[in-house]
């Protein structure tokens, strides 16, 4: 007997979470510019791997933002106030999202003995989590007052 899938079910999960899988698209392909900026700098340029940490920050917040802003939450408000300032809450979300990080790994690896990079996926997946939904409902929401 050949059972016939039905595809409707996954078809309303992803019409309904939409928006999360726009995230992470989103976030993996500012990931992939992270490492491209940092390596580029770095291997082909000669430029100090701390300076290009920080490049590659910076280049890659930047796409961040903007994809977010107009792909992932669709908000087309591009005036100069209100871009400046959902950019300035947005680079204190991520800052928070830094030190978050580096607390937790440490946490992680120092007292519970956790092996670094199961921390570091762990805590990414919690920051990313945390990340979506205060970006959803403060920062890219058609509501916010500024």
């Amino acid at each position: 007997m050949i059972r016939v899938m039905n595809y409707g079910f996954l078809n309303n999960l992803l019409v309904q979470n939409k928006q999360v899988l726009k995230y992470l698209i989103a976030g993996g392909f500012v990931v992939t510019v992270n490492l491209s900026v940092l390596y580029t700098l770095t291997d082909f340029f000669g430029v100090y791997y701390l300076i290009s940490t920080v490049c590659s920050f910076l280049v890659s917040f930047c796409v961040s933002f903007f994809l977010q802003k107009l792909w992932t939450f669709n908000d087309r408000d591009i005036s100069k106030m209100r871009a400046a300032k959902q950019m300035t809450l947005y680079l204190c979300l991520q800052g928070s999202g830094l030190v978050m990080n580096a607390t937790l790994m440490y946490v992680f690896v120092e007292y519970a003995h956790m092996w670094y990079i199961a921390s570091q996926a762990i805590i990414s997946f919690l920051i990313a989590i945390g990340s979506f939904l205060v970006s959803r409902r403060f920062i890219f929401t058609s509501t916010v007052r500024f």
